[in-house]
């Protein structure tokens, strides 16, 4: 089995926008987003059409305290990449995480379109205070 140590084209915007993301910079995660972009609920369902709505959308879920998402394999092919993340989120039950499945399509270097499963969130076990 051969390990793969660089990065497609595709990937690069995909990665950078993931990294912003972690560090709830809305304008660096903005950057790698085209302004005609469309962002969908797997497989077609409309969530935020172009860059002002999607942006809109993250701004509240970048307040999110411990919000990160954890990259578990990425695959790409020309110019679809295929994220599979677990993301920790703070949700009204309490802190939890889901797992997503995050498809993109770039084109010239931005994410033109993307879709995501999203799993059902797990409540993570709250420590005990005294």
């Amino acid at each position: 089995m051969t390990t793969r140590t660089t990065q497609s084209p595709a990937e690069l915007p995909v990665q950078r926008q993931l990294d912003a993301y972690n560090a709830c910079d809305i304008d660096a995660f903005m950057q790698w987003w085209a302004e005609d972009c469309q962002y969908y609920e797997f497989p077609d369902r409309l969530l935020a059409n172009g860059a002002a709505e999607i942006r809109e959308r993250h701004m509240a879920r970048f307040r999110e305290p411990n919000l990160f998402a954890r990259l578990i394999r990425r695959i790409a092919v020309e110019n679809i990449v295929v994220d599979r993340e677990t993301v920790t989120r703070a949700f009204p039950e309490g802190p939890g995480e889901l797992d997503v499945i995050a498809i993109y399509e770039i084109d010239d270097g931005k994410i033109a379109m993307a879709w995501f499963k999203v799993g059902k969130p797990r409540l993570l076990l709250q420590p005990l205070h005294n």
